[in-house]
């Protein structure tokens, strides 16, 4: 053990007894929440399948989940990052995605922590006051720095050199006293085992079995919490995250492939996580958000994260297309089961595709709306799964899958706005998500329309725009008192792609 600490004094508030038990209230009335003291605790199970979760005896992250919220994404693909614990850790601690905090795989070249430190050192830099904590066995997470010296107390087990069962026990030990006897506001802690167990003998029995023991771990960790002596006087918030999944039931990760590798999920238990939600609009990256947002840390513009509260929903009405999304028409390689497309336009929008021809796959005949399950699934390695800032459903112009079936070699379509109020004389920025990838004469053309009138070309995409969020400006000229926001993409014969989400006009 190598701890590294700068205790913080005890808060001077009211001591309560609290009975330690797994079905401690984690959950605090909206009304009283302002009273009480906020703190955290992360829990990061490394390599964990929340469908091998259900699978086995596991009732506390079970409790969790009922009572919590559960937000489940898939992980990007090389050339960003690789599906390793490298990258995966990395956006859990910093808040974004592999192209900003550098890490792309288990060597660490090129981190930018410096620029994207971890959230226990945000809040440090935020308020040195807060108390901090993490302990852990996969110890590069502490040599690399994903998570920094700032932290008050760094615990560093060695589960590489002496064995994951027995550092898992000591992490657990070390959690134990510093949440059931010290003051920390926030904590990570790391458990290792899972991971290794499905690298050795894949997701069967044994891989069960080391759920169930991190579980119970989990529990000491919980009844730990509810032990202490200003429990009543808190307002916990439990988050367990994974770095990657692994594949069934074979084990192993790191590939691009849409099995359980790239399944990752962030759960959360506590003041405003509604029991049983299931968002579509989760990120790995959200870890930080949801912890800023529990300790009421404002969020610094400047950070430049890729995070947002779990239980905050996006606003983009693509997302409220999700209900309706059609299992596979055309395409072959995406299981029947599987729902994630839909040619209807939510309310207010439109799509023209008077200029499409009649055959094609069905599925993306002019812009379509998808989500990432679906579309990555169509082919892989494509960089369809590098989209990382798009979140729920998106509307996607797909040339290069149109044209995988006869009559499919031409596409252009124009994706349509709602007409949105303007004051003529002001100016409105555009803001949404895209990811372009250019080949050919292909063509993607931002338009706006005032009072109906004729388009006017705001960005014309020839290049690369990989998962991107744009911000244009436009001058509203005299007399208009409504705009329309256009996306044409065409002059595409089996080229590649574009993908627009969340418009906003402001």
């Amino acid at each position: 053990m190598s701890p590294f600490s700068r205790p913080r004094a005890l808060a001077a508030t009211a001591a309560v007894a609290a009975t330690a038990a797994l079905t401690l209230t984690l959950t605090t009335p909206l009304a009283q929440a302002a009273a009480l003291t906020p703190k955290v605790l992360v829990v990061g199970m490394d390599g964990l399948n929340w469908a091998k979760v259900v699978d086995a005896n596991a009732p506390t992250l079970d409790a969790l989940a009922a009572g919590g919220t559960l937000g489940e994404s898939l992980l990007y693909c090389n050339p960003v990052a690789n599906s390793s614990s490298g990258p995966g850790w990395s956006t859990i601690a910093t808040g974004v995605m592999p192209d900003k905090h550098g890490v792309k795989d288990n060597t660490f070249s090129g981190k930018q922590y410096g620029t994207y430190p971890d959230f226990l050192t945000r809040l440090e830099q935020a308020d040195p006051a807060y108390s901090t904590l993490s302990v852990l066995d996969w110890a590069v997470l502490h040599t690399q720095g994903t998570f920094g010296a700032a932290i008050d107390t760094r615990i560093t087990y060695n589960g590489d050199a002496n064995g994951y069962v027995g550092e898992d026990v000591k992490v657990t030990n070390d959690a134990v006293s510093q949440l059931r006897n010290n003051d920390p506001d926030a904590a990570f802690v790391y458990l290792g085992n899972t991971d290794v167990v499905a690298h050795s003998v894949g997701t069967g029995t044994a891989y069960r079995t080391a759920i169930e023991t991190q579980d119970a771990q989990l529990k000491r960790m919980l009844d730990a919490i509810a032990a202490r002596p200003t429990y009543a006087s808190e307002d916990w918030l439990i988050v367990v995250t994974t770095d990657h999944g692994h594949n069934n039931p074979s084990g192993g990760h790191g590939g691009c492939g849409v099995d359980a590798e790239r399944r990752t999920f962030v759960l959360a238990k506590g003041t405003g996580h509604a029991a049983g939600l299931r968002p579509i609009d989760t990120r790995l990256s959200d870890v930080a958000g949801t912890v800023f947002a529990h300790l009421g840390v404002a969020v610094n513009p400047a950070w430049n994260l890729d995070s947002k509260p779990l239980n905050v929903r996006a606003t983009d009405p693509f997302d409220g297309l999700n209900a309706s999304l059609q299992t596979r028409s055309h395409e072959t390689g995406i299981p029947a089961t599987v729902k994630g497309w839909t040619h209807t336009a939510p309310a207010g929008w439109s799509v023209d595709r008077s200029a499409m021809p009649a055959g094609g796959v069905n599925e993306w005949r002019g812009w379509s709306f998808t989500n990432e399950e679906f579309w990555s699934r169509t082919q892989s390695s494509q960089n369809r799964e590098n989209g990382l800032r798009l979140r729920g459903v998106f509307a996607v112009a797909d040339s290069d899958e149109f044209d995988d079936r006869s009559g499919g070699a031409s596409f252009d379509s124009t994706l349509v706005s709602p007409a949105y109020p303007v004051t003529a004389g002001s100016t409105k920025t555009l803001r949404y998500v895209t990811h372009y990838l250019q080949e050919g004469a292909q063509t993607g053309d931002v338009l706006v329309s005032f009072n109906g009138g004729a388009n006017q070309l705001v960005k014309r995409y020839s290049a690369d725009a990989r998962a991107k969020t744009e911000s244009l400006t436009v001058t509203v000229p005299a007399g208009a008192t409504s705009m329309t926001v256009k996306f044409r993409y065409y002059n595409a014969s089996n080229n590649w792609y574009w993908v627009i989400d969340d418009l906003r006009v402001s």
